[in-house]
């Protein structure tokens, strides 16, 4: 009996079995069968060699075009140099003490060369590669039949394992294959057309045309985007039934009071997202809602909002913020949005007034405890903090609601561990203004409910975005006049540098850091701009005579404070800071920007900077300064960011560039993948037709007894790692 839990090594033996577990950690007849051809290469089809990646191993199916047997130093020991061609261009192969290989690679032979490319003198060469002749393979089989049918199956391969080795084994498992129990309803295959399991890897593995291997794929991917659909529709079920306590605001409490004071109307997606919220809080359930608005759009009154409608109930509410910088920004504009609200006890204070605390990490000790002792009494309605809000000596009275700003700069294990203070499950709104690709996933993929903000609050300027190439010395000059303009009328800019620099350099800002692995495709051409280089150049040349000052991560806390806030009094006209400006300062007279080394950001992080300029009532201007080449993709990036303001558009942009990223894990980049053929972009329909069979099959059959070989292979792709992430959310 052989099926996809049998072992390889009862099929194959222990020797061909522990080569496919070592190079590629095949184990079992089911990762075989999982493990997918590449690319399929048709009869006479050459591989293109302009493709090809140093490090990288790779199969390629190329014409022999000549050979030379060169003798070694030694004299006894010789060499072969073969060039092969694609038509177009060459690759030299190099075989050591191989000469008997004269005789089959002779000029105008058609083979497969499995190897990997490395470089010698300034050229791409395969050393000892392996060798598959396209006319016959070593059993004398036919090899075009061998590697199926039609089509040359090209499998992802190791340095001991080659391609046609790979397909040779899958063509022994196929063969040996009993009849598999489907994991898909057959009304589900009926209805979408969908072939059987076992069909499906014969299509993908053995096509006989490139549409057969399209269909087999297809059946392949609803199995991976319906399991993940039912293991969400299974946790939103449970989290259906966890019971939490209502929120529900009072006709004359602070929501009142402050709605009342509010010195302009809220807009038409404030409110509307605002009823959302309201709605969701004043179920006995735990909100789980994603906050998705523009840079501007007004995502913090919906949130102050929210956290008043949390302290008129009773509760406590918490922003999270990322950075200490963004943090006391958050800290001090809900005081001022609040005024007297904020004040409680105070002569003045509004007797509805509740405290506002801040906990950051670098709190005196003093300091730290007054602010925990008024989370644990209860003093502090509303509290602001970064990650030292998760620490275990952090009591809350009654946590009712939990703000995350920014979210993807926080992993869920932080988020649920603050989540955990609360005596009953607190509700949860996770805000953005472009979603990082995980977000952007999982809210298609449907674990998030999704409010948007698309309307900016009247009277916001617009942002124009340029591309200034740093070649062309005409438009750096005008980049810096530029500042040097609005400045002269009474404004004020931002340079931003990827780095700090100078001593520690290698410990810049965390979120600079995050920032730079996010997307950028430039690191290497020239050093990266830093704020303790540029800012002296640019107070002694380019910007002279304006006041200058400088904001980073590695200032003390106090310091970092005071350039905030002269810069926001308007006594700094020029900020050269790392991103720890990128999100939630707000000075409304900053109207231009320029990032430096704009290409070592990503689509993200550009989106987030711009939005701290334009936030007043005069244009705003943000200048993307790159040494990169016109025909770079970090150049073509960097264009797409300047045509639009779209956030939406943006992050569809952003996941072409960076994929989904683990969806049933923590990483929040796409190098890390439990989903092999899965594609948002492409699957958009697909993934909400399964999300609509998940549903139905849940609710029929929440243990899916009636579906066990589903369970088992839900099972299988929800090890406990990814089953606990999507306990946590």
């Amino acid at each position: 009996m052989v099926d996809l839990d049998t072992p390889l090594t009862t099929l194959l033996g222990a020797r061909a079995a522990g080569l496919l577990a070592d190079g590629l950690d095949l184990r079992l007849v089911g990762d075989l069968l999982g493990h997918l051809p590449r690319r399929y290469h048709e009869r006479g089809e050459l591989t293109d060699l302009a493709d090809l990646v140093v490090g990288e191993t790779v199969t390629v199916q190329a014409r022999v075009e000549r050979i030379e047997r060169r003798p070694m130093r030694d004299r006894r020991r010789s060499m072969l140099k073969v060039t092969v061609t694609d038509g177009r261009q060459s690759l030299p192969l190099t075989f050591f003490n191989q000469t008997w290989r004269e005789r089959d690679l002779r000029p105008g032979t058609t083979a497969l060369f499995a190897g990997k490319v490395d470089e010698y003198r300034g050229r791409w060469q395969l050393t000892n590669p392996e060798v598959q002749l396209l006319e016959t393979d070593a059993d004398g089989d036919d090899a075009g039949q061998g590697f199926a049918n039609a089509l040359v199956p090209i499998y992802p391969a190791a340095a001991k394992v080659p391609s046609w080795t790979l397909a040779r084994c899958v063509r022994l498992a196929l063969d040996s294959l009993d009849p598999l129990d489907d994991p898909l309803p057959g009304r589900l295959r009926a209805q979408h057309r969908l072939p059987a399991l076992a069909d499906a890897f014969r299509l993908v593995h053995q096509p006989a045309s490139r549409a057969e291997a399209a269909r087999g794929r297809k059946r392949l991917t609803w199995d991976e985007a319906l399991v993940l659909q039912v293991a969400l529709a299974r946790r939103r079920r449970e989290v259906q039934a966890q019971a939490t306590t209502a929120r529900v605001a009072g006709p004359d409490g602070l929501l009142a009071a402050f709605d009342a004071a509010l010195p302009f109307p809220l807009t038409a997606g404030q409110r509307e997202v605002g009823a959302a919220i309201a709605a969701d809080m004043a179920r006995p359930v735990p909100m789980h809602r994603l906050l998705q608005g523009e840079v501007g759009s007004g995502k913090t009154v919906v949130a102050l909002r929210a956290m008043l409608a949390v302290v008129d109930a009773g509760g406590q509410a918490v922003l999270l913020a990322p950075t200490e910088t963004l943090a006391a920004q958050h800290h001090r504009s809900l005081r001022e949005m609040l005024g007297d609200l904020a004040r409680p006890g105070e002569l003045g204070g509004d007797p509805r007034a509740t405290g506002v605390v801040l906990v950051t990490g670098s709190m005196g000790a003093r300091a730290r405890r007054e602010a925990l002792a008024s989370l644990a009494s209860a003093a502090a309605g509303l509290v602001v903090g970064t990650h030292a809000l998760l620490h275990e000596d952090v009591v809350f009275a009654d946590l009712g609601l939990i703000i995350v700003d920014e979210q993807h700069r926080f992993g869920v294990e932080q988020r649920d561990a603050l989540r955990a203070r609360g005596r009953r499950p607190p509700h949860l709104l996770v805000m953005t203004a472009t979603p990082i690709p995980r977000t952007v996933a999982m809210t298609v993929f449907g674990d998030l409910e999704v409010s948007e903000l698309t309307e900016l609050p009247a009277g916001r300027a617009p942002v124009s975005t340029y591309v200034v190439p740093a070649a062309v010395r005409s438009w750096t000059d005008r980049m810096w006049g530029r500042i040097r303009d609005e400045v002269a009328a009474g404004r004020q800019a931002y340079v931003v540098c990827p780095r700090i620099g100078g001593e520690g350099a290698d410990d810049d800002d965390p979120a600079a850091a995050a920032d730079l692995a996010d997307g950028a495709d430039a690191r290497g051409a020239h050093p990266a701009a830093t704020v303790v280089e540029v800012l002296p150049r640019l107070a002694e040349g380019e910007l002279a005579g304006l006041r200058v000052e400088s904001l980073h991560g590695r200032l003390a806390p106090a310091r970092r404070e005071t350039v905030m806030n002269d810069f926001a009094a308007g006594k700094t006209d020029v900020l050269v800071a790392t991103t720890v400006i990128e999100v939630g300062v707000n000075v409304p007279n900053a109207t231009v920007m320029v990032v430096l080394d704009a290409d070592r950001f990503g689509v993200s992080q550009l989106h987030q900077l711009r939005g701290r300029v334009g936030r007043g009532t005069a244009a705003g201007w943000c200048l993307l300064y790159t040494a990169v080449d016109e025909e770079t993709p970090a150049w073509q990036r960097l264009g797409a960011v300047a045509a639009t303001r779209d956030g939406a558009q943006l992050s569809r942009l952003d996941l072409e560039q960076r994929r989904e990223g683990d969806v049933l894990g923590a990483a929040q980049s796409g190098g890390r993948r439990s989903l092999r053929l899965l594609a948002l972009l492409r699957d958009e329909d697909l993934i909400r037709q399964a999300r609509v069979e998940a549903v139905r099959i849940v609710e029929e059959d929440p243990e899916l007894t009636a579906h066990p070989a589903l369970r088992r292979l839900l099972d299988a792709m929800l090890d406990d790692t990814s089953a606990a992430f999507l306990e946590k959310g």
